[in-house]
């Protein structure tokens, strides 16, 4: 969504209230305490109130915006800067956008959308013919060698790096390229097959066909899939059967170098759920604020 239609369309609190109401009703909620689905809404206090027994529900409770003071607006603000780009936008610049005095709220409001991005894209898993292999990202604060600023801690961290990519074949040429439609990355908590095994089960289809390399540390994904194509990493091997992920591992790296500084290894998996949000729906357009309002939205509690 361009900004001049996110002004033009939600001008005030009131108007995206209304909004995130409909999305919230759409999605559907859930009684926390009986589990009926069943509500009407309350316009004088802005609440749902279960028809079984009568419990009631707030606009944001359940949500990520639970026990937030800023504005549903300011909310909003947020994830239309943060969807209306491809690179995305740092931190610092959405306070300033927002004309907010405090950093650390929108630090954190920004955080907890790239979650909900992240438990969005966890419903579904990759299917078909997948490409896996990982990368290395670098987190903490760069080395430095000025002695009043200390010594720096940057760390590599390793991440799995996931394309389902499917092959089409031109009849008139009898050649076959692969076009990709999903990717996911995933911190792993070590090197070791354990965790690479634990990351198959969770992200891939048990049905499907994976390609890697000859890791060490693949050598059960072939228990844990349909089928397992591994080869030793060539230049030509990584361009036929590995470039999704590849491409996918550098153009993070783009990203996130340009934009943010500093990264802390313990989040470093949130500002890969937001780049794979945003990549996964790539053609969604102007259309991708709303399905980031609906991620948003989501009873996750």
């Amino acid at each position: 969504m361009k900004i001049i239609e996110f002004t033009e369309k939600f001008p005030d609190e009131q108007s995206c209230i209304n909004h995130f109401r409909l999305t919230r009703e759409k999605e559907g909620i859930t009684c926390k305490k009986c589990g009926c689905k069943k509500h009407y809404w309350l316009k004088a206090i802005k609440q749902w109130q279960c028809s079984s027994c009568n419990f009631r529900t707030t606009l944001r409770s359940g949500t990520i915006m639970h026990g937030s003071k800023l504005s549903i607006r300011k909310w909003y603000l947020a994830n239309a800067y943060m969807t209306m780009t491809k690179k995305g936008i740092s931190a610092n610049e959405v306070k300033r956008q927002l004309n907010h005095s405090r950093y650390e709220s929108i630090w954190r409001m920004m955080h907890k959308i790239r979650e909900a991005m992240g438990k969005r894209d966890g419903l579904y898993v990759l299917e078909d013919m997948v490409e896996f292999d990982e990368g290395y990202f670098t987190t903490g604060a760069p080395e430095s060698t000025d002695l009043k600023r200390g010594k720096g801690s940057q760390k590599q961290q390793n991440v799995a790096v996931m394309a389902e990519s499917v092959p089409i074949e031109d009849i008139d040429t009898d050649t076959t390229s692969h076009q990709c439609r999903y990717f996911k990355m995933k911190v792993l908590e070590s090197h070791l097959k354990d965790a690479v095994n634990e990351c198959v089960k969770e992200n891939i289809q048990d049905t499907s066909v994976v390609f890697s390399d000859k890791s060490t540390s693949y050598v059960d994904i072939e228990d844990l899939v349909e089928y397992h194509f591994a080869e030793k990493s060539t230049k030509e091997y990584s361009k036929n059967k590995l470039g999704w992920v590849h491409i996918a591992i550098s153009n993070a790296k783009r990203t996130f170098l340009g934009l943010y500084h500093h990264m802390k290894a313990k989040y470093l998996q949130n500002y890969l759920d937001e780049f794979c949000y945003k990549l996964n729906r790539r053609y969604f357009g102007d259309k991708l604020f709303d399905r980031a309002i609906i991620a948003i939205g989501h009873q996750y509690c």
